[in-house]
């Protein structure tokens, strides 16, 4: 899963997870995303081991510049988390293009549902297929307070 047509020129997305570079990702997402935020290393490599790793990289520098990862028994149900992309490289469509092709990976595994949470980007995954849950009362979480 290297080459996508829809990945702009120069980069390249791969769901192997020897390539993804868990410093910056940790980087990343304690300390500039709102839902991570203070993510604790540990907390973070446990993620990332136990999830779906996508990376997209420079194809020049092999530097990592965007992360996403997703949770799924890779048959019925997938939760799409920790969409991040550098700011260095935002406005260039490649969180469009990771996302794509996330959705066409969890697709070819038969998943029916894929789920995701946002604060402020409900229009850019409406134009990749999402739409609000036409049944959020049947929905509940369990929330754990953090130690």
């Amino acid at each position: 899963m290297t080459a996508d047509p829809r990945m702009p020129e120069g980069y390249e997305i791969s769901a192997d997870p020897a390539r993804i570079d868990a410093t910056k990702v940790h980087r990343w997402l304690s300390t500039d995303a709102y839902w991570a935020l203070g993510r604790s290393r540990e907390t973070q490599d446990r993620a990332i081991a136990g999830s779906l790793n996508f990376g997209v990289y420079d194809t020049v520098t092999g530097d990592q510049v965007a992360y996403a990862r997703v949770i799924t028994d890779r048959a019925t149900f997938a939760w799409l988390c920790d969409v991040y992309v550098d700011p260095a490289v935002r406005g260039k469509g490649l969180g469009t293009a990771m996302v794509t092709a996330v959705r066409e990976e969890v697709r070819g595994h038969g998943v029916r549902r894929v789920l995701l949470a946002t604060h402020d980007a409900h229009e850019v995954y409406a134009r990749l297929g999402f739409r609000p849950l036409e049944r959020p009362d049947e929905w509940m979480a369990l929330i754990f307070e953090q130690r």
